[in-house]
């Protein structure tokens, strides 16, 4: 998938959530699993996948084993982390020192009177030309005590996620121009009814990933990464932020939000991404402990798929120079062609979430994304749930589809291709009662 205007990335990438409903005419037809991508072959054929020994999340860099919780948490786990940041995800600037909210909407009634909106600019700097995010919540209209959260990272305006009229309009990158346009009114690719989660007592908040980053390499300089070079920088070092990490830290000053807002319980919240975004809520997820859960959507290559098993998009797809090298750190690029040089894989991504719940959704034809490689990533990843007291897959058989397996590790493949279909919020949401424990 090379990168195109968001009129084209939005249906590739996202699929219908819930109640989605187009308004304008599908993109030209795609093909969603490519034979080959920037010039590299894509291989299908399971008996090409390769052989290969994953490094073990329980052995340190010294190669002692980890035997208990705390050798996990003090040491072992800090190594991962330092490994993902560095050679993969890039180390971002932590929390900024002149972070604000301005809440613009406090509690108007909407969606029917199942809810309570509020809008929220969530700003960084006391200079109002860097990035804000525009945040997009919603608190069910019935609750009385505090209410766990799904967030959502949207590759669309939050005007274009929820059909409400009282949102305010959005703006989005457009890439020809290299400028912010308004966001085109109708649009409901990626849109999501929030009434469900409402109903079940959890609350619901989305915003646009553009607010951080534009998702291209020439909209660097618009994005927030800019801001933080340092002097006689250019561009992020080595082992500095790709775009991937920027909408992660925009996840985690959405959480810094949530810990000042007295509706919301901000010790369970959720987060959830598809895609690139899929990718981007495993590594807040990873990196950020406070978020409760993961859900993670065909996060693939770069995600919880195993980059090891050389099975449809590859590390080396990835970083290619035409396709999307700026989302990670530029360390990760030496490891296109020497994955057996990775000090890291997929599944201590994974494992980096435990021990907190983490569903991996994907789908039967995605073969791109690698469906299979997520299953045996989670497996692989399964011994530090058990580690820590948590219940893994229970199985290395994997799964046909439609047969959920909602574990403190959890994995649903649908029957069909990349995103989300209608019936997988269904899971979702048993999933999100489970573990945030909603009141009704």
């Amino acid at each position: 998938m090379t990168s195109k205007p968001l009129a084209f990335l939005i249906p590739l990438l996202c699929g219908s959530l819930l109640a989605a409903a187009q308004t304008t005419p599908p993109p030209p037809p795609h093909n969603p699993n490519p034979e080959n991508v920037a010039d590299i072959p894509v291989n299908y054929d399971e008996s090409k996948a390769g052989n290969y020994v994953l490094p073990d999340p329980l052995k340190l860099n010294n190669g002692k084993p980890v035997l208990d919780s705390k050798t996990w948490l003090t040491k072992r786990r800090p190594e991962i982390v330092s490994m993902l940041e560095t050679q993969q995800f890039g180390s971002d600037p932590g929390r900024p020192a002149d972070e604000s909210f301005e809440v613009t909407d406090k509690a108007s009634p909407a969606l029917d009177g199942h809810a309570i909106r509020r809008q929220v600019t969530i700003s960084f700097s006391k200079n109002k030309d860097w990035p804000q995010i525009h945040l997009l919540m919603y608190l069910p209209a019935a609750a009385k005590k505090p209410v766990p959260m799904l967030l959502d990272i949207n590759f669309v305006s939050p005007a274009n996620t929820v059909d409400d009229p009282g949102i305010q309009p959005g703006m989005i990158w457009d890439p020809k121009t290299n400028t912010r346009i308004p966001a085109p009114p109708g649009h409901r690719f990626a849109a999501i009814d929030p009434k469900p989660l409402l109903e079940a007592g959890i609350g619901f908040a989305t915003f646009y990933y553009g607010d951080l980053e534009p998702d291209y390499a020439e909209g660097f300089s618009n994005g927030i990464r800019a801001r933080y070079l340092k002097p006689g920088q250019t561009q992020p070092g080595p082992d500095e932020w790709g775009a991937i990490a920027a909408w992660a830290w925009g996840m985690s000053r959405v959480q810094d939000y949530f810990e000042t807002d007295s509706g919301v319980d901000a010790k369970r919240v959720a987060i959830f991404g598809i895609s690139r975004l899929g990718k981007t809520v495993m590594w807040a997820g990873a990196h950020d402990e406070r978020f409760a859960a993961v859900i993670a959507s065909c996060s693939g290559e770069g995600g919880a798929a195993l980059s090891r098993r050389v099975f449809g998009e590859t590390v080396a797809h990835l970083v290619a120079p035409s396709r999307f090298p700026y989302q990670f750190a530029a360390n990760y690029q030496k490891y296109g062609q020497h994955l057996d040089q990775m000090p890291m894989d997929a599944h201590m991504l994974v494992a980096l979430v435990a021990p907190r719940p983490l569903l991996l959704q994907t789908g039967t034809t995605d073969l791109w994304s690698d469906p299979k490689g997520e299953f045996l990533s989670a497996v692989a990843a399964g011994p530090v749930y058990n580690l820590l007291g948590k219940d893994p897959l229970d199985t290395t058989i994997w799964p046909a589809a439609k047969q959920p397996i909602l574990h403190d590790l959890a994995y649903y493949m649908h029957d069909g291709g990349h995103g989300t279909v209608p019936s997988d919020w269904n899971i979702f949401l048993d999933f999100l009662k489970a573990n945030l424990h909603p009141e009704r």
